[in-house]
């Protein structure tokens, strides 16, 4: 009676838990996804003095856009290269010209170009509002023709024909994550059975090494199969794709050495909340406050945008996500040498040794005696 009692109480624990991590995690996932919305979302202008005013009312009612001015159509262009902006309009000429990148995200691209229709019919609107009052009923065929024409929209770095949806670097984050989850939750269990120095602290640190570049490869080889990522720098990718699988793994591993088996809740967190907020799927400026800065600060994050720049926007800068990698990566490989070098004060014997000696005296206690 008591045992089933006990199988109750576990078995609603269990599920008590299960029901509340769903419920957490079904907040998180909608608090972050089920409405987003652009928040200052970088875009850039290139507007005379008399045009200026109308249009900065217009796109900065909402607070959907940041916008910055620019000279010329030309530096427009430089700085969505760069990734310093989203897209942006010039409207020096008599017809407006949009230009999108739709290599820094779909949903960029689209809130733009839905934008810039909704001003192009406008004006088209007012157009024939004053025609109407010049002319009455008749119009020229060729001002006709010239509202009829569709608007300008040029995309300065599309995405590739072979990732048409912009969804393949949310892929590789989450299979970087979950696999180097599962590496530094296994070499946390495996490292531990050897006696511990500053030699086992190395050796951990250039299994995990190892692991990334490996890796690494294995993405870059996957990608190979879909055409994704074909004209990028090879070399450049795996330096990328190995600092992210280190940050994930050294990191975890540091947690794991620190906290034990409960560690492992830092790489199950990359996998579980970190890809959302990663910039993958949901651009950073659309998500809320919390989710862009966390996101940003992640591995997962940084590595998203470090590999979109490298692939897309080679002009861009990504030192900073860099950085961000390399903390992740160079303390989380610290913590582990530390760790294993503190217990040389103490001779302790390996858990090898003690289950070699355990099976032994186990072995003679039970060897039968002859008379």
């Amino acid at each position: 009676m008591e045992s089933v009692l006990q199988f109750r109480r576990f078995a609603l624990a269990v599920c008590l838990i299960g029901v509340l991590v769903q419920l957490g995690l079904t907040a998180y996932y909608l608090g972050m996804g089920h409405k987003a919305q652009p928040h200052h979302l970088p875009v850039g202008l290139v507007s005379p003095a008399a045009k200026r005013a109308a249009v900065m009312t217009l796109l900065t009612q909402n607070e959907y856009f940041k916008v910055t001015d620019y000279a010329t159509a030309d530096d427009l262009i430089i700085a969505i290269k760069r990734r310093d902006v989203y897209g942006g309009v010039d409207i020096t000429a008599s017809k407006p010209h949009l230009y999108v990148a739709g290599a820094a995200g779909t949903a960029a691209a689209s809130l733009l170009k839905t934008t810039y229709t909704t001003v192009v019919q406008q004006q088209t609107a007012e157009a024939l509002d004053v025609i109407a009052a010049e002319a009455g009923d008749t119009m020229k065929v060729s001002e006709a023709q010239d509202l009829n024409t569709p608007p300008t929209i040029t995309d300065v770095v599309p995405l590739p024909s072979d990732d048409v949806n912009g969804v393949s670097l949310g892929f590789l984050t989450q299979a970087l994550a979950l696999g180097g989850t599962i590496a530094s939750l296994g070499l946390g269990r495996l490292i531990p059975r050897a006696r511990r120095s500053w030699r086992r602290g190395v050796a951990h640190v250039s299994i995990l090494i190892l692991y990334a570049v490996a890796s690494a490869a294995v993405i870059l080889w996957s990608m190979t199969w879909f055409g994704v990522g074909e004209t990028a720098d090879r070399g450049e990718m795996l330096g990328i794709f190995s600092l992210i699988s280190l940050a994930i793994t050294a990191s975890t591993a540091g947690a794991v050495a620190l906290f034990g088996p409960a560690g492992a809740l830092i790489g199950a967190m990359y996998f579980t909340l970190g890809t959302v907020i990663s910039g993958a799927s949901i651009l950073p400026e659309f998500l809320p406050a919390f989710g862009k800065h966390l996101g940003e600060n992640l591995p997962t994050g940084a590595g998203v945008q470090a590999v979109r720049d490298d692939l897309y926007f080679p002009a861009a800068p990504i030192h900073q996500h860099l950085l961000v990698l390399s903390l992740y990566a160079g303390i989380g490989a610290l913590i582990v040498l530390i760790t294993n070098m503190l217990p040389n004060r103490k001779n302790r014997t390996s858990e090898v040794e003690l289950d070699f000696v355990e099976r032994l005296e186990g072995a003679e206690r039970r060897e039968p005696v002859n008379l």
